[in-house]
């Protein structure tokens, strides 16, 4: 919601990308935990944005309850203007 990119990254990309090809061939329970620890982090991040995005959402419910109660107020000081103006 708010564009920036996360702080979170992943760990288990650096130790990949620094090994040498042999280390790069996975057994499947390696394999199955580096997918779980990216789905974990995933997860995380996922929560984090939805959290920001709803706290994103009620400022912006507050922000037009505000902008209504000043339009309001500016509209009946308005029509209260026009009236003194009339009755001068």
């Amino acid at each position: 919601c708010s564009g920036r990119p996360s702080k979170m990254k992943p760990q288990t990309r650096l130790s990949a990308a620094s090994g040498t090809p042999q280390s790069l061939k996975l057994t499947y329970p390696e394999t199955l935990d580096r997918i779980k620890e990216e789905f974990q982090f995933l997860q995380t991040q996922y929560h984090s944005l939805k959290l920001e995005c709803e706290k994103l959402a009620t400022e912006k419910t507050e922000i037009q309850r505000h902008y209504v109660m000043y339009y309001e107020m500016s509209y009946g000081l308005n029509i209260e203007m026009h009236k003194q103006v009339s009755q001068l």
